[in-house]
Parts: C-alpha cells; sequence; structure tokens
C-alpha cells in the first residue's frame, strides 16, 4: 500500500474517533441527573467525615472548633 493509502486510513481513523467523541459527549450532556442526584451540594453531613485532602472542600468541613 502506497503512504498516501496509509494516510487516508489513518485520517479516516482520527475522523471516526472525533465523531464518536462528540456523539458520546452530547449524549451525556443531555442525560437528566438521577432522582435524588440533582441539587447535591457539600454539607457537614456528606463531607463530615471524609479525610481526602485533596477534597475542596475537605478544609471547610473538617477543621476543629476555634481554628
Amino acid at each position: 500500500m502506497s503512504s498516501g493509502g496509509y494516510l487516508a486510513i489513518a485520517i479516516s481513523l482520527l475522523a471516526v474517533l472525533v465523531a464518536v467523541f462528540i456523539v458520546t459527549f452530547v449524549l451525556y450532556r443531555k442525560t437528566p441527573a438521577p432522582k435524588g442526584c440533582e441539587h447535591l451540594l457539600p454539607g457537614e453531613g456528606k463531607c463530615g467525615g471524609c479525610a481526602d485532602a485533596s477534597c475542596p472542600f475537605q478544609a471547610k468541613y473538617n477543621q476543629k472548633e476555634g481554628e
């Protein structure tokens, strides 16, 4: 096969992958949140026992009193 054929296969494969990404992204954005998960906000009940140091809410909800 010539180098032009390989280039055409590579471009076709890339186009298919981009199309799959776009379709799945659009479907993901259109999918509604499951019942009960529509308005989940961080709070003491959800974040009080968390020990994940990388969580942006960890510092606010895991401070000791007086700090």
